[in-house]
């Protein structure tokens, strides 16, 4: 009964983590979007292929789907943060290697987010700002997001190595700085066709509207 208590959670956390948003607003409006644009499922090929409104939807979807069942697992478990790491880092897996499309998923940067405000938001909400920023100035996604990751690897080790006062516990805790750590570079190495279609110039980018 003990290993179910805590396995359960992570099951749950994976299947949550593993629902298509993406494909299913997709379907919705008529489209297959692993047919079209970059083929993946995630709200950048939303918004290509569905326009912006579904690919904000989108977003909002992947990015709850990774914070609530890490957020629902730290009630549950609020002195177990093993335990919810372990629903994080599986929300984000089941969205990456989804068991509901033969384990062919999305970056999973949304979803990454999601579950990382839940355990780290001053890191998050960080690198959220250096997104947008990027974002605006690039056009493109992509570096937006290895931006974003890449702050969110320098803010939990600040934050760690710093003992900066406005870090909970469990943000500066050891176990959190390397979770972080290992998602940002996940996240990271998921952009790698991304990052050489940028060396070659041949990467989507958002134009700015007239």
């Amino acid at each position: 009964m003990t290993v179910l208590k805590y396995l359960c959670p992570l099951v749950i956390a994976y299947l949550a983590g593993a629902i298509p948003f993406g494909l299913l607003i997709g379907f919705y409006n008529g489209v297959d979007i692993r047919n079209f644009g970059s083929g993946n499922i995630g709200a950048t090929n939303v918004t290509r292929c569905c326009g912006p409104l579904l690919g904000k939807v989108c977003f909002g979807c992947d990015f709850l789907k990774g914070f609530l069942p890490t957020w629902i697992t730290l009630l549950f478990f609020p002195d177990c943060p093993l335990v919810v790491l372990g629903a994080a880092a599986c929300t984000v897996l089941g969205h990456m290697f989804p068991c509901y499309l033969k384990f062919k998923g999305g970056k999973g940067v949304s979803t990454a987010g999601g579950a990382m405000l839940a355990v780290a938001p001053v890191a998050v909400l960080t690198a959220g700002i250096l997104w947008v920023i990027f974002f605006l100035w690039t056009r493109y996604v992509s570096v937006a997001s290895i931006i974003a990751a890449l702050a969110i690897i320098a803010v939990v080790w600040a934050g760690r190595l710093g003992d900066l006062s406005y870090f909970s516990a469990t943000a500066k805790s050891l176990p959190t700085v390397i979770f972080c750590t290992v998602l940002g570079l996940l996240a990271i190495a998921r952009h790698k066709e991304n990052i050489v279609r940028l060396i070659h110039g041949t990467e989507n980018r958002f134009e700015r509207k007239k």
